[in-house]
């Protein structure tokens, strides 16, 4: 039987909107980066693998959720970015430093207020690629395009549990 939490989540992504599902993937992944930080701090060297893990696998679900035949080059930008990220994470992990983690965080957190930028009602998935507001703070140097919307590919898949789901153990927005 699904725990209440479960069920709260389920119920929550199931009605969503494309854009709240990013904004809920940016919140968690930023949650996780944080975690990861905080247990590399106290030495906790499982903990800090596994919530790195969990940024990891969201970055994946944002990856895969591009779609770069609506999204065409932001979304390939967007790719590229996330990309970099993971890649900055393993970094963190391999050498357990905290320099790729603040720099993570940093990107998370600019994409994350672009998205905020982008109004809550927005239910379309065409709606989605139209451009939002260039964030505040200018995004790291790594983040070149503005933070535009990009397309996602329809559906509220199961990636999307499994990643979400993962990083909101310890997440409370």
């Amino acid at each position: 039987m699904a725990s209440v939490n479960d069920q709260y989540l389920e119920a929550r992504v199931m009605s969503a909107s494309p854009v709240e599902l990013v904004r809920m993937l940016f919140g968690a992944a930023a949650q996780a980066v944080r975690e990861a930080r905080r247990h590399l701090a106290g030495g906790d060297i499982r903990a800090r693998s596994q919530e790195i893990s969990r940024a990891t696998a969201i970055l994946m679900e944002l990856q895969t959720a591009l779609d770069t035949s609506r999204g065409g080059e932001l979304a390939v930008r967007l790719g590229g970015l996330y990309d970099y990220m993971e890649r900055r994470l393993l970094e963190a992990n391999q050498q357990q430093a905290d320099t790729p983690l603040a720099e993570v965080l940093e990107l998370v957190s600019t994409l994350a207020q672009g998205w905020n930028a982008v109004p809550a009602e927005t239910a379309e998935p065409q709606a989605a690629a139209a451009p939002a507001p260039e964030p505040e703070p200018q995004p790291h140097p790594a983040a070149k395009p503005a933070m535009p919307a990009y397309a996602m590919r329809g559906g509220h898949g199961g990636g999307f549990m499994a990643a979400y789901a993962g990083a909101s153990q310890n997440w409370s927005g």
